[in-house]
C-alpha cells in the first residue's frame, strides 16, 4: 500500500476450499467474505473461486491487484498483475479548471468534470470516465478563447488562502484578490500582452497542509511565476522553500517579526507590514510625552519577543530605557507583581487578546492603572474585548472597565483614511462598498475583512511590478512567458521592481522596506470613557505624526510622569552657624595680629629675644592663616556657583596645610631643637652655650616646602573637583508621587586619592578620607611633637625660654587633630555637625595657642617693666658714644665677676664633701643655700 487515498474493496465469489490464508499487507489488510476475524483465525485454507480484496489505511492506495483469486492448483493469482491508471494528462486543463471524483489516483470509476476560464469556450465533452483497460471514455476538450483574449499569454499566480483552520483569513481576502485581478486583466495599460490567473487552494493555516499544497502547485501545470501564501507559519514554509525554485513570495497576512530576515527569506515580500511596526509609532509617542523609562510584559512566544528585541533597540538608539521587561507562559501575575514592585509607570503589553483579559484582572488586583500609570496594547483586539465573559478571570467587568480605561492602543492602518485614488483608480470606500457588495451578508463577519486592503493591494504590487519588468526584459531578449523555476534573471528582475514598488492603494501607500516588509501608517486610539478614540495617526514612511490634540489623562491635564518625581534639594550650612563661627575666627586673627604685633615690637626685648621671636612670629601667622580656611571651609553652593566652587576647595586645602605647617612646624621646631641641644652626652655641654638660629629656620623651611610641593603636585596632577553624595529619598507629605532626593557637594580627586586622598586638610571631613602618605607624615609629627615635649618638660634653657608653653600647645594640637579627623570623617554627610567640629577645633587649637605662647610675655613685661630697663639701657648704649670704653669695662668686670661666683661655688662644693653633710650643720645650710646635692 501506498501513500494517497482510502479505496473501497468487495467480495466476489465463494467457492470450495483450496488455497491458504495469506498474510495482510504491513499498511493494510484484507477483506473475507462471510468470516469473522474469530473464523478467520481458525481457517487454515479458502475454496476454489474465492475472491479476496485488499484494503489500505488511512491515505494509501493500491500498487497491484486489488483483488486475488484462488485457482484450482490451490494458489491465488500472480502478484504482478497491476491496477491500471488513466493518463494523468486528462486531469488539467489550459485555460480551464478540472474537478475530480474521487480524489486520488485516476483509476476505474474516476470522474472528470470540466471547465473554462471566463472568456474561454470548451469545445468536447464536459466530463469522462476512467474505464478497467485504464483509458478515458472521451477524447480530452479543449478551452478556446473568444476574439477579444485570444491575444493575451496567461500569467499563473500560485497562492494559498486559509479558507478555515486556526485564521480563515481567505474568506475575504480571496474575493479582494480576485476583484484586483479582475480589474488589472482589464487595464490595457497594465500588462497589455498578458493576463494573469490566479491558481489556489486551501492551506487551513497550517504548515503541514501547506507543504502538500506546495508540492501540487510546483509539479503540475502551470509554471507559477509568484506564489501568495497567508499566515505567518504557511508563508515561513513557502518562503523558506521558494528560494530553490526561483520565485518570488509575495504575502498579504503575514506580520511575524522572524520573516523580515533577508538571508533567511531572500525572495519574501508582504503587504502586512510586521508586527515590528508598531514600535516606531510607541517611539514617538514616547519622545512627544518626554518619557525616557518604560517598562514592557509580554506572552511568551515568537512573534511577541520579536517585536519586543525590535523595541529594546529602538529605544535605545532614542536614549529610552526599558527598566522592566517581564514575561510570561500562562499565568501573568507575577510578572504583574514585579512591575508594581519595581514602580513601572509606562507599560508596553504584548499578548494575545484572552491573555490581555488575564493581565488586566491581575492589574485591577494590583492597583497598577490610574492616573499614574500609561498601558500600551495591540490595536487589533475586539472593541469590547475587556467585556467578553471569560471563566479563566474572577474579575467582573465593571472592574475590567476601570482597570483598562486610558490605555493607548497603536494598529496598522489596513485601510486608507484619505480620499484619494491610486492605482486602481478606486477610492478605499469605493473598493470596500464593491467588497461588501461581492460578499454578500455577514459581510465583515468573515475572517478577513480587515486584511482585505492588504490582499487587493498584494495583486496590484504584483501586477505593476510584472508591468515594469517588461522593458528591461524585452531589452535582453526575454518575455515574462519565458519564465521556469531555473530561470533567475527574469526572478531578479521582479525583486528589483517589487523592491522599488511605489504606489497609492486602497490601504495606504505601498512601499517595501529593505527587508521586503510594507511600511504603513499606524492608527493611534486611546480607550476614552469606555470606547475608544482615535487621538493621531503615524507615517512610518515620512516620519510624521498628525495629532489631534483629544488625548485625556485621569485626574490630569498632561501626561503622567514616567517615573516617581524626584526633586533634587541640596543640603546647605546652617547660616547662624556660619556666621557664628566666622565671629570667633575673625575675634582670633585680631588676637593673632595683636600677638604678631607685640612680638615684633619687642622682639629687642631679651626675654622676647630668648623665646626666639621669629619663629613664634611663625606661629602669629600660621594660626592666622587656620583660622582665615574657617571662612571658605563653610561657603558652599548656598554662596558660590558650582563652576566657582572647585577653586574654593583649592583655597581651602592651601589655607589649612600651610596654616598647620607655619603654626605647628615652628613649635615642632623649637622643641625639636631643646630636645637636640640639652640632652647631649656630658662631653658635649659646652656646645649647649651656642644655638644657630639658621637652623631653626631652616627646619621650619623644610617642613614647609614638604608641604608645598605635595599641594602644588597635587593641584597639577589631580585638582580637586564636585562629587555630588546622594541620600535616601524622603516622601512629601503632600503628593505622594513625589520623592525629595537630598544631595551634598563635596571637594574630591580621582587620582590622588590613594597616595593623598581627597583633601589633604587634617581637619576637614569633606577632604579627609583615609590620606595615608599624608596622614602618616603628619601624624607623626604630632606624636613625636608629643613625645618631644614629655621629654623636655623638666629641661630649663635661657635660649628658648618658652619651650615649655610649646609643649603645651604641643598637646593641644595633637590631641584636637588626632579626635577631630576620626570624627569629621564619621560625620561627614552631616554638614552642619561636620563643620562645627572641624572648624571649632581649629578655633579652640588656635586660641589656646596664642594665649600659651603670648599672653604670659605679656604679662611678664607688663608686670615687671623688663621692656623698659632694657630699653633705657639700649638707649643709652646707643646715646653715649663717649663712655663706650667704660660701658666696655664695666661688662667685662661682670662677666669676669659671674666666673668668680661659679668658682667659689665650685669650692663649696668640694667643702662640701670634705667636713661630711651629715656632721656640720653649717655646712649643711651653707650646701642648702646652693642648691648643691652630694
Amino acid at each position: 500500500c501506498q501513500h494517497e487515498r482510502s479505496v473501497d474493496v468487495f467480495i466476489r465469489s465463494l467457492s470450495t476450499s483450496c488455497c491458504a490464508i495469506i498474510r495482510p499487507p504491513r499498511d493494510g489488510g484484507i477483506r473475507y467474505r462471510g468470516l469473522t476475524q474469530e473464523q478467520v483465525g481458525a481457517t487454515a485454507v479458502l475454496p476454489l473461486d474465492y475472491e479476496i480484496e485488499y484494503i489500505c489505511r488511512g491515505n494509501r492506495w493500491i500498487v497491484g491487484p486489488k483483488v486475488r483469486k484462488c485457482l484450482p492448483n490451490g494458489t491465488w493469482t500472480d502478484l504482478t498483475q497491476r491496477i491500471l491508471l488513466c493518463p494523468r494528462v486528462w486531469t488539467s486543463l489550459e485555460n480551464g479548471r478540472v474537478s475530480e471524483w474521487p480524489l486520488g489516483p485516476p483509476v476505474e470509476g474516476t470522474i472528470l468534470q470540466y471547465s473554462c476560464l471566463p472568456g474561454f469556450i470548451l469545445i468536447g465533452r464536459n466530463s469522462t470516465h476512467c474505464n478497467k483497460l485504464g483509458k478515458w471514455d472521451s477524447l480530452k476538450p479543449v478551452c478556446h478563447c473568444e476574439y477579444r483574449y485570444c491575444s493575451k499569454k496567461k500569467l499563473y499566480i500560485g497562492a494559498l488562502f486559509p479558507m478555515s483552520g486556526g485564521w480563515p483569513g481567505g474568506q475575504a481576502c480571496l474575493p479582494s484578490a480576485q476583484m484586483a485581478l479582475d480589474l488589472v486583466n482589464k487595464r490595457t495599460d497594465i500588462l497589455p500582452e498578458y493576463e494573469l490567473e490566479l491558481i489556489h487552494y486551501d492551506s487551513m493555516c497550517d504548515p503541514g497542509e501547506a507543504t502538500k499544497l506546495l508540492y501540487d502547485l510546483l509539479y503540475t501545470e502551470p509554471i507559477k511565476m509568484v506564489l501568495m501564501p497567508g499566515c505567518s507559519s504557511v508563508s515561513t514554509l513557502v518562503a523558506e522553500a521558494a528560494r530553490m525554485w526561483n520565485l518570488i513570495v509575495l504575502s498579504y497576512g503575514s506580520s511575524s517579526p522572524a520573516l523580515s530576515n533577508r538571508q533567511r527569506f531572500p525572495t519574501f515580500f508582504r503587504t502586512h507590514p510586521s508586527a515590528t511596526l508598531h514600535n516606531p509609532t510607541r517611539v514617538q509617542l514616547f519622545q512627544k510625552w518626554k518619557w525616557t523609562k518604560i517598562a514592557t510584559i509580554q506572552q511568551t512566544t515568537e512573534v511577541f519577543t520579536s517585536t519586543l528585541d525590535d523595541l529594546e533597540a529602538r529605544t535605545k538608539e532614542a536614549g529610552i530605557e526599558i527598566s522592566v521587561r517581564q514575561s510570561f507562559l500562562t499565568d501573568p501575575a507575577p510578572a504583574v507583581k514585579n512591575l508594581k514592585r519595581q514602580d513601572a509607570r509606562i507599560i508596553v503589553g504584548l499578548f494575545y487578546e484572552t491573555e490581555a483579559r488575564k493581565v488586566f484582572c491581575e492589574v485591577y488586583k494590583e492597583k497598577l492603572y490610574g492616573k499614574k500609570y500609561v498601558w500600551f496594547l495591540i490595536g487589533w483586539y475586539a472593541d469590547n474585548w475587556f467585556k467578553i465573559k471569560d471563566p479563566s478571570i474572577n474579575c467582573t467587568v465593571e472592574q475590567m472597565t476601570e482597570a483598562v480605561e486610558g490605555h493607548v492602543t497603536t494598529e496598522i492602518v489596513m485601510l486608507n483614511p484619505e480620499t484619494v485614488r491610486g492605482a486602481s483608480n478606486l477610492t478605499s470606500q469605493e473598493f470596500l462598498n464593491q467588497l461588501m457588495s461581492k460578499l454578500g451578508v455577514r459581510t465583515q463577519r468573515r475572517q478577513g475583512f480587515q486584511e482585505a486592503p492588504l490582499a487587493y493591494d498584494a495583486v496590484w504590487a504584483l501586477a505593476l511590478a510584472l508591468n515594469k519588468t517588461v522593458g528591461p526584459l524585452k531589452a535582453k531578449g526575454r518575455r515574462l512567458e519565458d519564465f521556469n523555476y531555473n530561470n533567475r534573471d527574469i526572478t531578479a528582475e521582479i525583486y528589483r521592481a517589487l523592491n522599488t514598488s511605489s504606489f497609492e492603494g486602497v490601504s495606504g501607500h505601498v512601499v517595501f522596506d529593505a527587508q521586503g516588509s510594507r511600511m504603513a501608517w499606524t492608527l493611534i486610539e486611546q480607550l476614552q470613557g469606555g470606547s475608544y478614540k482615535k487621538i493621531g495617526y503615524f507615517d512610518s514612511t515620512k516620519g510624521n505624526l498628525s495629532w489631534y490634540g483629544n488625548d485625556k489623562w485621569i485626574g490630569e491635564s498632561r501626561p503622567p510622569a514616567d517615573q516617581t518625581v524626584v526633586i533634587e534639594v541640596f543640603r546647605f550650612l546652617s547660616q547662624k552657624l556660619f556666621v557664628s563661627v566666622s565671629v570667633f575666627a575673625g575675634l582670633g586673627i585680631l588676637l593673632g595680629i595683636v600677638c604678631l604685633t607685640f612680638n615684633i615690637y619687642n622682639s629687642n626685648v631679651r626675654y622676647i629675644q630668648n623665646s626666639q621671636p621669629y619663629l613664634n612670629n611663625m606661629t602669629a601667622v600660621g594660626c592666622m592663616m587656620a583660622l582665615a580656611a574657617v571662612f571658605p571651609l563653610g561657603l558652599d553652593g548656598h554662596h558660590v556657583h558650582r563652576k566657582q566652587f572647585p577653586v574654593v576647595c583649592q583655597f581651602r586645602l592651601w589655607l589649612l596645610g600651610l596654616g598647620f605647617s607655619l603654626a605647628y612646624g615652628s613649635m615642632f621646631t623649637k622643641i625639636w631643637w631643646v630636645h637636640t641641644v640639652f640632652t647631649k652626652k656630658d662631653d658635649k655641654k659646652e656646645k649647649r652655650k651656642h644655638l644657630e638660629p639658621w637652623k631653626l629656620y631652616a627646619t621650619v623651611g623644610v617642613l614647609l616646602i614638604i608641604d608645598v610641593l605635595s599641594l602644588m603636585i597635587w593641584q597639577i596632577v589631580d585638582p580637586l573637583h564636585i562629587t555630588v553624595e546622594k541620600f535616601v529619598r524622603e516622601a512629601p507629605k503632600g503628593d505622594l508621587d513625589v520623592l525629595i532626593q537630598p544631595l551634598l557637594e563635596h571637594c574630591s580627586s580621582d587620582k590622588m586619592n590613594t597616595w593623598l586622598g581627597e583633601g589633604a586638610q587634617p581637619l576637614y571631613h569633606q577632604y579627609i578620607k583615609p590620606i595615608w602618605v599624608v596622614y602618616g607624615y603628619k601624624g607623626l609629627l604630632l606624636l613625636l611633637g608629643i613625645f618631644l615635649a614629655y621629654e623636655t618638660k623638666s629641661i630649663s634653657t635661657e635660649k628658648i625660654n618658652d619651650h615649655r608653653a610649646v609643649g603645651m600647645a604641643i598637646y593641644n594640637v595633637s590631641v584636637l587633630c588626632m579626635i577631630t579627623a576620626p570624627v569629621t570623617m564619621i560625620l561627614s554627610s552631616q554638614q552642619d555637625a561636620s563643620f562645627a567640629f572641624a572648624s571649632l577645633a581649629i578655633v579652640f587649637s588656635v586660641y589656646i595657642t596664642l594665649v600659651v605662647l603670648f599672653v604670659p610675655k605679656m604679662r611678664r613685661l607688663i608686670t615687671r617693666g623688663e621692656w623698659q630697663s632694657d630699653t633705657q639701657e639700649t638707649m643709652k648704649t646707643q646715646g653715649s658714644s663717649t663712655n663706650n670704653n667704660d660701658e666696655e669695662k664695666s661688662r667685662q668686670l661682670e662677666r669676669e665677676n659671674k666666673e668668680l661666683q661659679k668658682i667659689i661655688q665650685e669650692v663649696q662644693v668640694l667643702f662640701c664633701y670634705a667636713v661630711g653633710i651629715a656632721s656640720v650643720p653649717n655646712a649643711v645650710i651653707l650646701c642648702s643655700r646652693y642648691s648643691i646635692y652630694s
